[in-house]
């Protein structure tokens, strides 16, 4: 029984495992999409939010850490001078899934996961708040 077992084997050994993680977190901060199994996207949600967290506290100490995962000083960049910022009021789901079928050669759940773009999100908020204004 897996009691409190914290995350998925993907049938591999534990170092195999972590750089696809980590690989899986680099390419989705350089290109803020990809497309990959359901699994794989639920493991790198935890994954890629830990680092955004690491970009809104903005401590050396936590650029070292994201440096950690993400091996690539222009990507701690990105996420501490670009990302970051943009998620200042969000407490938390940075990444959203959206199923995207199966793949063809092993019928294996595809899932797209992707950054929340929070700009929409705060324009469509003001514009509730404005229209509450306006009623009154």
């Amino acid at each position: 029984m897996r009691h409190k077992v914290k995350g998925k084997k993907f049938g591999r050994e534990s170092d195999h495992r972590k750089l696809m993680l980590k690989n899986l977190v680099v390419s989705l901060v350089e290109h803020e999409r990809i497309n990959t199994t359901q699994v794989k996207a639920k493991e790198l949600r935890s994954l890629a939010e830990k680092v955004i967290t690491y970009g809104k506290k903005g401590t050396v100490h936590h650029r070292r850490l994201a440096y950690k995962v993400l091996q690539n000083r222009d990507l701690v960049k990105k996420v501490f001078d670009e990302l970051a910022p943009k998620y200042e009021a969000r407490e938390g789901g940075y990444t959203r899934i959206f199923k995207n079928g199966y793949r063809k050669g092993d019928c294996a759940p595809m899932a797209i996961i992707e950054f929340v773009d929070t700009q929409k999100i705060i324009e469509k908020k003001e514009k509730k708040i404005k229209k509450k204004e306006a009623v009154k």
